[in-house]
Protein backbone atom coordinates (compact mmCIF):
# COMPACT_ATOMS: atom_id res chain seq x y z
CA UNK A 1 0.00 0.00 0.00
CA UNK A 2 1.09 3.45 -0.83
CA UNK A 3 0.33 5.98 1.01
CA UNK A 4 0.41 9.29 -0.30
CA UNK A 5 -0.35 13.16 1.10
CA UNK A 6 -2.19 15.89 -1.59
CA UNK A 7 -0.27 19.35 -0.94
CA UNK A 8 -2.30 21.48 -3.56
CA UNK A 9 -4.01 25.16 -2.40
CA UNK A 10 -6.74 24.49 -5.17
CA UNK A 11 -9.36 22.06 -3.39
CA UNK A 12 -10.83 21.16 -6.96
CA UNK A 13 -7.40 20.25 -7.92
CA UNK A 14 -7.16 17.85 -4.63
CA UNK A 15 -10.45 16.43 -5.07
CA UNK A 16 -9.88 14.85 -9.06
CA UNK A 17 -6.20 13.69 -7.75
CA UNK A 18 -8.09 12.06 -4.84
CA UNK A 19 -10.52 10.23 -7.12
CA UNK A 20 -8.39 9.32 -9.60
CA UNK A 21 -6.21 7.45 -6.38
CA UNK A 22 -9.11 5.85 -5.33
CA UNK A 23 -9.51 4.09 -8.26
CA UNK A 24 -6.74 2.16 -7.20
CA UNK A 25 -6.40 -0.77 -4.34
CA UNK A 26 -3.02 -0.13 -3.81
CA UNK A 27 -2.93 3.55 -3.03
CA UNK A 28 -4.57 5.45 -0.24
CA UNK A 29 -4.78 9.06 0.07
CA UNK A 30 -3.75 9.80 3.86
CA UNK A 31 -4.51 13.32 3.86
CA UNK A 32 -5.07 16.85 1.73
CA UNK A 33 -3.98 19.87 2.88
CA UNK A 34 -3.48 23.19 1.24
CA UNK A 35 -0.01 24.72 2.51
CA UNK A 36 3.62 23.80 2.65
CA UNK A 37 3.39 24.70 6.66
CA UNK A 38 0.52 22.06 6.38
CA UNK A 39 2.37 19.58 4.99
CA UNK A 40 5.07 19.45 7.08
CA UNK A 41 3.16 19.12 10.32
CA UNK A 42 1.44 16.28 8.80
CA UNK A 43 4.14 14.25 7.34
CA UNK A 44 5.84 14.74 11.18
CA UNK A 45 2.54 13.24 12.82
CA UNK A 46 2.00 10.80 9.77
CA UNK A 47 3.13 7.88 8.13
CA UNK A 48 3.37 8.73 4.53
CA UNK A 49 5.26 7.04 1.61
CA UNK A 50 5.27 10.06 -0.82
CA UNK A 51 4.42 13.49 -0.91
CA UNK A 52 2.13 15.38 -3.94
CA UNK A 53 2.82 18.46 -4.00
CA UNK A 54 1.96 21.70 -6.43
CA UNK A 55 5.03 23.91 -7.00
CA UNK A 56 3.18 27.56 -5.90
CA UNK A 57 1.06 27.19 -2.88
CA UNK A 58 -0.24 30.72 -2.46
CA UNK A 59 1.74 33.00 0.52
CA UNK A 60 3.50 30.24 2.69
CA UNK A 61 6.20 28.12 1.68
CA UNK A 62 6.50 27.40 -1.91
CA UNK A 63 7.07 23.66 -2.91
CA UNK A 64 11.01 24.00 -3.06
CA UNK A 65 11.07 25.33 0.44
CA UNK A 66 8.24 22.40 1.60
CA UNK A 67 10.23 19.45 0.04
CA UNK A 68 13.11 20.91 1.12
CA UNK A 69 11.89 20.83 4.78
CA UNK A 70 10.16 17.61 4.31
CA UNK A 71 13.18 15.58 3.08
CA UNK A 72 15.41 16.88 6.43
CA UNK A 73 12.69 15.03 8.47
CA UNK A 74 13.44 11.45 9.93
CA UNK A 75 12.02 8.64 7.90
CA UNK A 76 11.08 11.55 5.04
CA UNK A 77 8.78 10.24 2.71
CA UNK A 78 9.51 10.98 -1.37
CA UNK A 79 8.56 13.93 -2.70
CA UNK A 80 6.65 14.46 -6.16
CA UNK A 81 6.49 17.85 -7.70
CA UNK A 82 2.96 18.13 -9.96
CA UNK A 83 2.51 21.70 -10.63
CA UNK A 84 1.48 23.58 -14.03
CA UNK A 85 4.97 26.18 -14.07
CA UNK A 86 8.10 24.73 -16.08
CA UNK A 87 10.51 27.26 -15.88
CA UNK A 88 14.01 25.65 -15.77
CA UNK A 89 14.53 27.61 -12.28
CA UNK A 90 12.05 26.27 -10.14
CA UNK A 91 12.17 22.44 -11.39
CA UNK A 92 16.16 22.75 -10.39
CA UNK A 93 15.23 24.28 -7.60
CA UNK A 94 12.73 21.38 -6.57
CA UNK A 95 15.27 18.78 -7.46
CA UNK A 96 18.13 20.46 -5.54
CA UNK A 97 15.81 20.59 -2.27
CA UNK A 98 15.04 16.78 -2.65
CA UNK A 99 12.26 16.09 -4.48
CA UNK A 100 12.34 12.78 -6.77
CA UNK A 101 10.38 13.92 -9.49
CA UNK A 102 8.31 16.75 -11.03
CA UNK A 103 5.44 16.57 -13.52
CA UNK A 104 3.52 19.06 -15.53
CA UNK A 105 -0.83 19.08 -15.00
CA UNK A 106 -1.11 18.17 -18.10
CA UNK A 107 0.32 14.74 -18.25
CA UNK A 108 -1.93 11.93 -18.15
CA UNK A 109 -3.63 10.23 -15.31
CA UNK A 110 -1.76 6.97 -16.06
CA UNK A 111 2.08 8.99 -16.05
CA UNK A 112 0.80 10.14 -12.64
CA UNK A 113 -0.01 6.76 -11.00
CA UNK A 114 3.43 5.48 -12.74
CA UNK A 115 5.11 8.13 -11.47
CA UNK A 116 3.49 8.00 -8.36
CA UNK A 117 4.46 4.00 -7.98
CA UNK A 118 8.06 4.99 -9.36
CA UNK A 119 8.40 7.97 -6.69
CA UNK A 120 6.86 5.16 -3.85
CA UNK A 121 10.38 3.16 -5.17
CA UNK A 122 12.86 5.71 -4.50
CA UNK A 123 13.03 6.09 -8.48
CA UNK A 124 13.70 9.50 -10.06
CA UNK A 125 10.94 10.76 -12.12
CA UNK A 126 11.59 13.38 -14.71
CA UNK A 127 10.85 13.17 -18.15
CA UNK A 128 13.79 13.10 -20.87
CA UNK A 129 13.45 16.71 -21.64
CA UNK A 130 13.01 17.96 -18.74
CA UNK A 131 16.39 16.02 -17.52
CA UNK A 132 18.14 17.38 -20.04
CA UNK A 133 17.23 20.95 -18.50
CA UNK A 134 17.86 20.10 -15.31
CA UNK A 135 21.31 18.79 -16.43
CA UNK A 136 21.86 22.20 -18.24
CA UNK A 137 20.70 24.42 -15.58
CA UNK A 138 23.24 22.49 -13.31
CA UNK A 139 25.76 23.22 -15.49
CA UNK A 140 24.79 26.98 -15.90
CA UNK A 141 26.72 29.35 -13.39
CA UNK A 142 24.58 31.00 -10.67
CA UNK A 143 23.78 34.45 -11.26
CA UNK A 144 24.27 35.95 -7.12
CA UNK A 145 22.77 39.46 -6.86
CA UNK A 146 23.70 41.68 -3.99
CA UNK A 147 20.66 42.76 -1.86
CA UNK A 148 20.31 46.21 -3.55
CA UNK A 149 20.55 45.25 -6.77
CA UNK A 150 17.88 42.62 -6.13
CA UNK A 151 15.92 45.93 -4.90
CA UNK A 152 16.54 47.43 -8.30
CA UNK A 153 15.70 44.75 -10.06
CA UNK A 154 12.35 44.28 -8.49
CA UNK A 155 11.61 48.15 -9.23
CA UNK A 156 12.38 47.70 -13.01
CA UNK A 157 10.06 44.60 -13.17
CA UNK A 158 7.55 47.49 -12.41
CA UNK A 159 8.73 49.35 -15.58
CA UNK A 160 9.99 52.06 -13.18
CA UNK A 161 12.75 54.02 -14.51
CA UNK A 162 15.92 55.32 -13.23
CA UNK A 163 14.65 58.36 -11.83
CA UNK A 164 11.40 56.68 -9.93
CA UNK A 165 13.65 54.20 -8.70
CA UNK A 166 16.32 56.41 -7.49
CA UNK A 167 13.31 58.03 -5.81
CA UNK A 168 12.03 54.59 -4.53
CA UNK A 169 14.95 53.36 -2.73
CA UNK A 170 16.59 56.32 -1.63
CA UNK A 171 19.52 56.89 -3.81
CA UNK A 172 21.34 58.90 -6.48
CA UNK A 173 20.40 58.35 -10.00
CA UNK A 174 24.15 57.32 -10.78
CA UNK A 175 23.84 55.19 -8.20
CA UNK A 176 20.55 53.09 -9.96
CA UNK A 177 22.76 53.25 -13.59
CA UNK A 178 25.90 51.36 -11.43
CA UNK A 179 23.54 49.30 -10.17
CA UNK A 180 22.14 48.51 -13.25
CA UNK A 181 25.44 47.77 -15.09
CA UNK A 182 26.34 45.19 -12.44
CA UNK A 183 22.66 43.28 -13.05
CA UNK A 184 23.49 43.43 -16.69
CA UNK A 185 26.62 42.31 -16.44
CA UNK A 186 25.59 39.48 -14.44
CA UNK A 187 22.88 38.03 -16.41
CA UNK A 188 24.97 39.28 -19.75
CA UNK A 189 21.64 41.35 -20.40
CA UNK A 190 21.91 43.85 -23.47
CA UNK A 191 18.18 45.48 -22.27
CA UNK A 192 15.95 45.84 -20.09
CA UNK A 193 13.59 43.47 -21.21
CA UNK A 194 16.35 40.87 -22.01
CA UNK A 195 17.57 41.67 -17.85
CA UNK A 196 13.92 40.64 -16.73
CA UNK A 197 13.75 37.61 -18.91
CA UNK A 198 17.29 35.99 -17.90
CA UNK A 199 16.10 37.22 -14.23
CA UNK A 200 13.45 35.19 -14.25
CA UNK A 201 14.92 32.18 -16.05
CA UNK A 202 17.61 32.44 -13.14
CA UNK A 203 14.58 32.30 -10.31
CA UNK A 204 15.82 35.96 -9.53
CA UNK A 205 11.97 37.43 -9.96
Amino acid sequence: MIKILLVDDHPIVRTGLRALFDNYENIHVAGEVSTGEEAVDFVMENDVDVVLCDLRLGAGMNGAQTTAVIRKLPKAPQVLILTTFDKDAEILACIEAGACGYLLKDVSAQTIVQSLRQAAAGHMVLAPEMTLRVVEGMRRPKVELTARERDVLAQLATGAANKQIAKTLFVSEATVKTHLVHIFDKLQATTRTDALNKAKDHGLL
